[in-house]
């Protein structure tokens, strides 16, 4: 098993930043990747950026130039920084882990962008 702990959501206006943050403990493999989806309201679940262990990013279309993913591998620990953000940035911000066909989910994390 594996626990994620999320920080960081919160009401920010649009054109602010906000940096959340996902701790992970339990049974964590070396090998993993970890990530930050989102749902807005009415709306699929859909990824933001995801980290791997051994470097790789991947961010949605709408996340580049704006969100930047990073993680620390001693803490297990993954951050998203997300900068310049829009009202449709809006959503639950879940984190994600992944690691040798197993994934678990943090609870979710509500950002609301509006002035």
């Amino acid at each position: 098993q594996v626990q994620l702990v999320e920080s960081g959501g919160g009401s920010v206006q649009p054109g602010g930043s906000l940096r959340l943050s996902c701790a992970a403990s339990g049974t964590i493999f070396s090998i993993n990747t970890m990530g930050w989806y989102r749902q807005a309201p009415g709306k699929e679940r859909e990824l933001v950026a995801m980290s791997s262990s051994v470097g790789a990013t991947n961010y949605a279309d709408s996340a580049k130039g704006r969100f930047t993913i990073s993680r620390d591998n001693t803490k297990n620990t993954v951050y998203l920084q997300m900068n310049s953000l829009k009202p449709e940035d809006t959503a639950v911000y879940y984190c994600h882990w992944a690691s040798r066909n197993l994934n678990f989910w943090g609870q979710g994390l509500l950002v609301t962008v509006s002035s």
